[in-house]
């Protein structure tokens, strides 16, 4: 896998396709090959929560911000139902991306543990926009994803023990 120049050294991620016609399955490996620089097959196995549909998982190591290429590869086809994190590096925050037909992209970035990291810009501007706790607690939601995690929740457990595609940095 390339590494595209990187000094500071790769970092690693996930990327679950969580519903997929099987038509546009090939096309996402593709996709995802071509953002990664390196040729994946990936493990596809029917998504119970949406009969018809497809999901796959893919564990990668690349240079920081393949994540955010990935998704740009992913939103060719908005019918995905989709997630990509990205684990944070030296000088780098981790991401998360969630994506959902009806909902279209979230991103967040993320703390060494997982969590949504809510940056001081953000705070702000929901301190001086927000009117009343309900407004409040909307905004709140939507910077946590909330909506997203709704949307996705059924399609993740009903992956539970899937098989992951793993793919490793050969340098």
């Amino acid at each position: 896998m390339s590494t595209r120049g990187s000094a500071r050294g790769p970092t690693e991620g996930v990327v679950y396709i969580h519903s997929s016609p099987a038509a546009v399955c090939p096309h996402v490996e593709w996709a995802i090959s071509g953002a990664l620089d390196t040729r994946i097959d990936l493990r596809w196995t029917e998504q119970p929560a949406l009969p018809g549909q497809l999901r796959a998982e893919c564990a990668w190591s690349a240079e920081p911000g393949a994540g955010a290429r990935l998704v740009t590869a992913l939103r060719a086809w908005p019918m995905l139902r989709f997630e990509v994190t990205e684990d944070p590096s030296p000088g780098m925050d981790g991401q998360r991306f969630c994506h959902v037909p009806e909902l279209g992209l979230w991103r967040a970035c993320t703390g060494a543990n997982g969590d949504i990291v809510v940056k001081e810009d953000q705070l702000r501007t929901l301190a001086t926009s927000s009117t009343g706790t309900e407004a409040f607690g909307y905004r709140v939601d939507q910077l946590l994803g909330a909506a997203w995690d709704d949307a996705l929740e059924p399609f993740r457990r009903a992956g539970d023990g899937a098989p992951v595609t793993w793919l490793h940095h050969v340098g």
